[in-house]
């Protein structure tokens, strides 16, 4: 098993670097107090999140309308890309006319830059997703549930405009496709072979976005 998503600390990266995560004690041993006890200020929309559709949509599903067998994903795709533009399209749609089961359930996309997550470039010109993606996805993989990348957003802070349809059809209640944001996935490959992977969000009532700890479980 390994961790496909990061620890949440002070030091996480956020949408173009306008929220932060912030941790603090309310009570210290250290103080003289008898425990411990922290406390968390935070979108949640940091580290490895999952949109729901409510994030674009007032009457879009938030975690209460998903199973627990929604989170658990056994037929999985890993795309491995090099961009060479901000916002990915036609490379990502050449790589799946070459696919030819339709049955995954998760599309799992490297672009590469989780490899300078310390770095600014990574919030200042993070890769997007054109909104067409989605159509794509839809029309030849069925089965599709969950769209996870590398990235800190499907959205690049480079072209906000297309960024916000992006979301708009990715995460449309009638049939959406949940996005995966800011996924670890350093130790993976296209090659990588899963067995299978668990995500697991966050259950808070009515929100927009979940914060996620993400299991990938691979062959040996």
């Amino acid at each position: 098993m390994i961790f496909l998503s990061y620890i949440l600390d002070k030091n996480t990266p956020t949408y173009g670097n306008r929220n932060t995560f912030d941790i603090n004690k309310q009570s210290a041993i250290s103080n003289g107090n008898v425990a411990n006890d922290s406390y968390i200020a935070t979108t949640v929309h940091v580290g490895t999140h999952i949109d729901m559709p409510y994030h674009f949509y007032e009457s879009g599903q938030t975690i209460e309308d998903y199973s627990t067998d929604f989170w658990i994903f056994k037929n999985i795709l890993v795309i491995e890309i090099k961009s060479n533009d901000l916002i990915i399209k036609d490379e990502l749609i050449a790589k799946l006319e070459k696919i030819e089961d339709n049955s995954y359930e998760i599309l799992i996309v490297k672009t590469g830059i989780c490899n300078i997550r310390d770095k600014d470039e990574f919030w200042k010109n993070n890769y997007g997703f054109h909104p067409d993606i989605y159509d794509y996805i839809n029309n030849k993989f069925p089965d599709m549930r969950v769209l996870g990348f590398d990235s800190i957003s499907v959205s690049s802070i480079q072209d906000r405009t297309l960024g916000r349809e992006t979301h708009r059809r990715f995460l449309n209640p009638k049939k959406p496709i949940l996005l995966l944001e800011d996924m670890d996935l350093r130790e993976i490959t296209a090659v990588t072979k899963f067995h299978e992977i668990i995500v697991s969000p966050l259950r808070i009532a009515d929100c927009d976005g979940l914060p996620c700890t993400v299991f990938g479980k691979v062959y040996d």
